[in-house]
């Protein structure tokens, strides 16, 4: 999940200070500051803070999210449900499962949640991304977000190295005869800018299609990245680019929910 992504969400109602983020491991000095500037905002202003986390860690801190009532709301990074396709593009964060579950454990702590289904890879598709939304409705988000794969971050190289690595690793502990096909990864919506173009726009769509399916449309927030979809040129390849061009428009101007602000 990138820095970008949040930041360049509409505020949303009231004063909003810029996202939390909480890394899976940290120094203890650097928790203890990350915890005295909670603390500050809590008690000194009046500010909104969105906490985003892929660390179970942050079960330890549920008091202090408590504490902010309404003006906190806790969210994880959940691309996908499937281990495989989690140990390739995170191979250094908590496995779905136990993201998912921080966030029913915040839920059920009365601390208000959010999903950020970023980014949504190749392989996850609009039946993988149906099964996040289907499994998320457990911790009652306020909002769920949705976005492709940003090509600008290097994520492709990344990728693909670490695909290999796993089916190295895997070859040397079961046999060069073992069949590593499913850390094959399809690499073609990486390839140049008019093929990521024809994926992102696709798992917008998906997405869109399934959050419907999920009956969560009031609560689902696209992000559709401004500099690579906002083009001209980009726009009037479309079949109907005015059509492309306002739904575009439309979820750029979107505020997203906030508890009891908005009717979360």
């Amino acid at each position: 999940m990138s820095r970008r992504c949040l930041l360049r969400e509409r505020p949303s109602p009231g004063p909003t200070a810029p996202p939390v983020f909480y890394p899976s491991r940290l120094p203890s000095l650097h928790l203890v500051r990350m915890m005295k500037l909670r603390t500050a905002i809590r008690d000194h202003s009046n500010l909104n803070v969105r906490t985003l986390t892929r660390s179970p860690m942050a079960l330890e801190d549920f008091d202090i999210f408590q504490s902010f009532g309404d003006r906190l709301p806790l969210g994880t990074s959940l691309p996908t449900l499937n281990p495989k396709i989690s140990d390739i593009h995170e191979p250094k964060v908590a496995a779905p499962r136990h993201r998912l579950k921080l966030l029913t454990d915040a839920d059920a702590a009365g601390i208000h949640t959010y999903v950020a289904v970023a980014p949504v890879y190749p392989e996850v598709g609009c039946d993988g991304m149906l099964e996040v939304f289907e499994a998320v409705k457990a911790a009652n988000p306020c909002t769920v977000f949705a976005e492709p794969v940003n090509l600008r971050l290097e994520i492709a190289e990344r990728v693909r190295s670490e695909s290999r690595r796993q089916a190295r690793r895997r070859r040397h502990e079961e046999g060069n005869d073992l069949d590593v096909s499913e850390f094959d990864i399809d690499m073609t919506p990486y390839s140049d800018s008019e093929a990521w173009v024809e994926y992102a726009v696709r798992t917008l769509r998906d997405a869109e299609r399934a959050a419907e399916k999920a009956d969560l449309s009031e609560r689902f927030h696209l992000w559709p990245d401004h500099q690579a979809l906002g083009r001209n040129s980009v726009i009037n390849r479309q079949p109907d680019p005015e059509a492309f061009r306002a739904w575009l428009r439309r979820w750029w101007d979107r505020v997203s929910e906030w508890p009891d602000k908005t009717g979360c």
